[in-house]
């Protein structure tokens, strides 16, 4: 019943949050040294989710190493300007995705309530 009531949203939440994290991961480590900054591509990862693929496989499949504009010396590649827009962007969109199932959830109950 979960995924009819929910759609496709549920399954965008799990990898808004995914991806949160790996961007939370790069901006922690922008100071290491060699660390390489990665992301989830996710319109990928959601398109391999609809298709049956579990959370952990698209999410391995669509996960990529950041290509920096600019190379630093001591081999990192997080650029705290792509990180903290592309952390913005997708926070943004989980809490639009989170907006739309709590709307559905307030839907459901005024119809059981018979509102």
């Amino acid at each position: 019943m979960g995924d009819s009531l929910f759609g496709i949203h549920g399954m965008a939440l799990e990898l808004r949050a995914q991806r949160l994290g790996v961007l939370t991961s790069n901006i922690a480590n922008a100071a290491t040294p060699g660390y390489k900054a990665r992301d989830i591509d996710f319109a990928s990862a959601l398109k391999s989710m609809t298709q049956g693929a579990s959370t952990s496989q698209a999410i391995g499949s669509a996960t990529q190493y950041r290509v920096p504009v600019m190379p630093s010396l001591d081999g990192n590649t997080v650029e705290m300007a792509t990180e903290q827009t592309a952390f913005a962007e997708n926070a943004i969109g989980y809490e639009a995705t989170l907006n739309m199932i709590q709307d559905r959830v307030q839907t459901v109950t005024r119809a059981l309530k018979g509102e």
